[in-house]
């Protein structure tokens, strides 16, 4: 049978309806609380402890420890599925604990434990189904239709961004309208919806065996034996390294322990290192100094596993300090849903302009629907128009390049929204309208940043490889994340306070301008790397 037979012959799979329905679901249901959390916590009770002028700090700790988490926990749900219940059963488990989270947030409002055991269940449940959707709607498919799997994965793209336009744009309404308990009630009824949606497929799906570790060439594996090998007349500096790491990271966690369980003040540790600042660190000394270790004895593990393998190790090392040098990126690219939305909750809605949908977007928080909206206009545009025209300019808009080019323009939407900040802090009634520039250019650097990460790693990652740098690509954004929080940590230093008080700015605006910079100085590391790195194309032979 010809392509073009097979192409017209092909069937979409009957059980692909339920996974779609279930990730529009799942998206508006996220978002939905998601975008409104940051809002609901600065007048809650929930920080009625914290004086009213910190509330605001407190917040964006609260929102960017959630998403810490988030994007931790696909490490757990990927591992779980592949190691012991596969992908239905984790989604499936993992939803219902979703769905435990939305119920918490819905009757706790008031209850500062009762609300974080809620954030900490959706964080779990989230991020343990995050890496295994996709991928078990690609198990649906077979060599016979695998033609219409780019259509569903357009899909998936749309249906993420189309829930997050809509939830973005009304779940502030029905704060504001409503309440709490009813903003954060119709995404947990969503959530349980997408989780009934999955199971009546249930009789239909196609389910992939786990693989219970059995791959011998696996990533860990090829590390290990590369840490422990001994090569004669050779020390081993590399496990030295990967073992200094460990230690490193243990004595972060004591040090935590000890302030936190015992009281304990020590000086060269800082007393607002809570427990997820100290985890991620820990962590990131984990891969840091593993990565390391790993690569300088890497050729030790060549004859003990095949080539392919130690290559693909090497490759996703490589690929991890491009990951590294764009965590700054999602430092910024969160903060639209805290920082931002602070921001706007100062600024004027401009009710009495002709052209602004005032029966509509009432509030500062429903700008966050232009980020979904814009993607779908941006990827478009870019591939169509904005990459072939570069092309025939002679710029050929490389991954590497549009990557690098992403993390500017989120430095410069960050200036934008700095200098907003400076007008708002000079007395001007400033509109919110002004919010979409910084909105367009941030989301015009996403596109360019996410989108061709992924494309990326796809294309540099050996096909045994390409699972653990999904891993790690998620782990992006929780680092991201972290440096919000150090510099919420940093702020708080009466040193750092007298330095902004100095400059004559307000923090918020200090911040701006800082994460502006911080923005541009990984955009220059990015380039200085990319200029070295060798690309490679491991893409499937047809």
């Amino acid at each position: 049978m010809s392509q073009t037979t097979a192409a017209t012959t092909a069937r979409l799979p009957r059980q692909i309806p339920y996974i779609i329905g279930n990730e529009a679901c799942e998206r508006f249901s996220f978002y939905g609380m998601r975008n409104i959390l940051v809002q609901f916590l600065v007048s809650s009770v929930i920080l009625a402890y914290v004086p009213e002028a910190e509330r605001q700090g407190v917040a964006k700790d609260v929102f960017h420890s959630f998403v810490i988490g988030v994007y931790f926990f696909p490490l757990l749900g990927g591992w779980l599925a592949d190691r012991y219940f596969g992908k239905y059963n984790t989604v499936l488990w993992f939803s219902l604990v979703y769905c435990a989270g939305h119920t918490c947030l819905a009757l706790f409002e008031d209850s500062r434990n009762g609300f974080y055991t809620g954030l900490f269940l959706i964080a779990l449940g989230s991020g343990g189904i995050k890496p295994l959707v996709v991928s078990f709607c690609g198990d649906q498919f077979t060599a016979a239709n695998k033609q219409l799997a780019k259509l569903v994965f357009d899909g998936f793209y749309w249906t993420i961004n189309f829930g997050s336009f809509f939830a973005s744009l009304l779940m502030p309404l029905f704060l504001r309208n409503f309440g709490p308990a009813v903003a954060f009630g119709i995404p947990g009824v969503l959530m349980f919806l997408a989780t009934f949606v999955f199971w009546l497929g249930r009789g239909r799906y196609v389910r992939v065996p786990p693989s219970r570790g059995e791959d011998l060439d696996s990533f860990f594996k090829v590390a290990r034996t590369a840490l422990l090998a001994q090569a004669p007349g050779q020390g081993r500096p590399g496990l030295l390294v990967a073992g200094a790491g460990a230690l490193l990271a243990a004595a972060m966690l004591a040090c935590w322990a000890l302030h936190a369980g015992f009281d304990v003040e020590l000086r060269f540790w800082p007393a607002d290192f809570h427990f997820v600042i100290t985890a991620c660190l820990a962590l990131g000394t984990l891969i840091a100094f593993g990565g390391i270790g790993v690569s300088m004895q890497l050729e030790r593990a060549r004859g003990r596993h095949p080539d392919v393998a130690v290559e693909g190790v090497r490759a996703v090392l490589r690929i991890l300090i491009v990951f590294a040098l764009t965590t700054p990126f999602w430092s910024l690219f969160d903060q639209k849903a805290s920082t931002w939305v602070i921001q706007g909750k100062a600024m004027a809605v401009p009710h009495e302009a002709w052209w602004w949908p005032s029966w509509l977007v009432k509030e500062a928080g429903q700008m966050q629907a232009l980020n979904p909206l814009l993607i779908m206009l941006l990827i478009p545009f870019n591939n169509l128009v904005l990459y072939p025209a570069l092309g025939r300019l002679g710029y050929q808009p490389t991954p590497l390049r549009r990557m690098g080019w992403g993390i500017v323009f989120a430095g410069i939407a960050w200036i934008v929204a700095g200098l907003i900040q400076l007008e708002i802090d000079a007395g001007a009634q400033t509109s919110l309208a002004w919010q979409a520039w910084p909105y367009l250019l941030l989301t015009f650097g996403e596109v360019l940043v996410s989108a061709t990460a992924l494309e990326f790693a796809y294309s540099q990652a050996s096909a045994s490889m390409k699972g653990v740098i999904m891993a790690f690509w998620y782990l992006t954004s929780t680092f991201g994340s972290l440096w919000v929080l150090l510099t919420n940590v940093a702020v708080r230093n009466e040193a750092v306070t007298a330095h902004i008080a100095g400059t004559g700015w307000s923090e918020n605006a200090f911040l701006m301008f800082f994460f502006a910079l911080f923005a541009f100085a990984a955009a220059l590391a990015f380039a200085a790397y990319a200029r070295t790195y060798p690309m490679q194309d491991n893409y499937r032979a047809a």
